[in-house]
């Protein structure tokens, strides 16, 4: 089918370790015997991948970048041969504030989640609001914790294996046996309820941690409603101050574009289509969501906006339905202060709002870097790197046109310098911009990667960068 077919030793060596997590005891080697494909001492590429520990060594990998709240992973497995049915399933809350619940059917990554999550949900929250109440850690029925109180910094895997599987959705990635739902919620009733009936300190813990997330979470809702109420008086709308909307109300004609700092946003309102497009300028950097809880992260002012003008809510209270544009674009400087705002803003999707980007609505405008204002009455063009500058000089040259030596060549320095015309049809026109998708293949990786890009961990974070640093193309310094 394919003239052509390369294979990407990341891609592959990221699938097989988790394979091998899921499959405890396994070995699984992976070499790359490709030309050019050598390590340090000139031999191919090889990694080998053996957890005895399962998908216990999972979650503690998951967690190396994030500190642990309690000291042991909490796993358990049962099996019912009747219903041709087997879990496995570990847990551990990390220091951190974000939910890493993963799930797996036949070792199938099970991305849109499915019954056998539902069932672990449920019956989490019920357990630890159980124990709450008996150790007097919860006093009032109105304090009982929320889903996403219990699950606020939980690192948690749950593997299936099931004899006739059910896969729905689009990617067929949903689980949908109805058994796999009962089958899961019993286990983690019996089982996680044994655990924290055995381990009181480290409950104890845990639930300390969850009323903390609760309280947060209220902290963060008065401040919504006070911000709503105040800006209900004062604007008369719910809508944020800066947003320049568009006149369109169908969502899925309606593109946003998040942009950085008044002047970018100035030249962005100056140059959109009014009918379809709208602005949001957000200023300066935004809250890094990955070192922050909630009650801080909804009390941003910048993160209000954006979550407001996208209309859909986070966490469990997101509604796809409810999203105002189907195309939300983040249009930054393509410079590395520009990079760090676009990591941010992912990083914000990607923890609050994940169903954006595994929906495909999330894109990143690429702005030229260079104008080559050629000679006579030629027509200026515009180059995303330096590679396509040389080649669009050198064709130029050979094809008889003339390059100013003085201001020939314009290197942009950010987009509030672009005149809202050339902002329009380098950028923002759909008939010649260009947009990348942002899409979400491994959520696992993902989530690993914005731990280590974005969390505590100093250390993790350099070995990151020396280990990638030979890959860079392009660093504007």
């Amino acid at each position: 089918i394919f003239d052509t077919t390369i294979f990407s030793f990341e891609i592959l060596s990221t699938r097989f370790r988790e394979m091998a997590f899921l499959n405890r005891g396994l070995t699984i080697t992976l070499t790359d015997e490709r030309a050019g494909h050598v390590d340090d001492k000139g031999e191919p590429v090889k990694v080998v991948y053996k957890y005895d520990g399962g998908i216990s060594d999972f979650v503690r990998h998951l967690n190396s970048t994030k500190g642990e709240a309690h000291k042991n992973v909490i796993d358990f497995e049962s099996e019912d041969s009747k219903l041709k049915i087997s879990a496995e399933i570990a847990m551990q809350w990390s220091a951190g504030y974000t939910e890493s619940v993963y799930t797996f059917a036949n070792t199938i990554n099970t991305q849109e989640g499915g019954t056998h999550e539902e069932g672990f949900r449920a019956s989490l929250t019920s357990i630890v609001n159980k124990y709450g109440e008996e150790w007097g850690l919860i006093k009032k029925r109105e304090d009982r914790l929320t889903g996403d109180d219990v699950r606020e910094g939980l690192t948690a895997i749950v593997s299936v294996k099931i004899g006739e599987p059910q896969f729905e959705g689009q990617t067929k990635t949903k689980l949908g046996n109805t058994e796999a739902k009962t089958f899961v919620q019993k286990i983690v009733n019996d089982k996680l309820g044994d655990w924290f009936a055995a381990n009181p300190s480290e409950g104890r813990d845990i639930v300390r941690k969850c009323i903390d997330a609760a309280t947060a979470r209220v902290a963060a809702r008065k401040a919504r409603e006070l911000s709503r109420s105040r800006k209900g008086l004062l604007e008369g709308r719910g809508m944020p101050g800066k947003l320049a909307d568009c006149q369109w109300t169908e969502p899925e004609k309606c593109e946003l574009y998040i942009v950085e700092g008044d002047s970018a946003g100035g030249s962005a309102k100056g140059g959109r289509d009014s009918k379809f497009q709208a602005i949001l300028p957000i200023r300066g950097k935004i809250l890094n969501v990955e070192k922050s809880r909630i009650d801080r992260v909804l009390q941003n002012n910048e993160v209000q906006a954006l979550i407001t003008a996208l209309g859909t809510g986070v966490h469990d209270e997101f509604d796809i339905a409810k999203l105002r544009y189907h195309k939300i674009v983040l249009m930054a400087d393509a410079d590395v202060d520009g990079q760090h705002i676009r990591t941010l803003l992912l990083t914000l999707l990607f923890r609050f709002m994940r169903p954006l980007i595994e929906g495909g609505y999330v894109y990143l405008a690429q702005p030229p870097l260079y104008k080559l204002k050629w000679g006579g009455k030629e027509q200026p063009q515009y180059a995303f790197s330096d590679r396509e500058r040389d080649a669009f000089i050198k064709i130029g040259l050979d094809g008889g046109k003339r390059l100013p030596k003085e201001d020939g060549i314009q290197r942009f320095k950010g987009l509030g310098e672009m005149p809202a015309k050339e902002l329009w049809d380098t950028t923002m026109d759909p008939d010649t911009r260009v947009l990348i998708r942002v899409t979400l293949e491994d959520a696992v990786a993902a989530d690993d990667l914005f731990s280590v890009l974005m969390g505590e961990d100093v250390e993790m974070r350099r070995n990151f960068i020396q280990r990638n640093a030979k890959d860079v193309r392009f660093l504007d310094i």
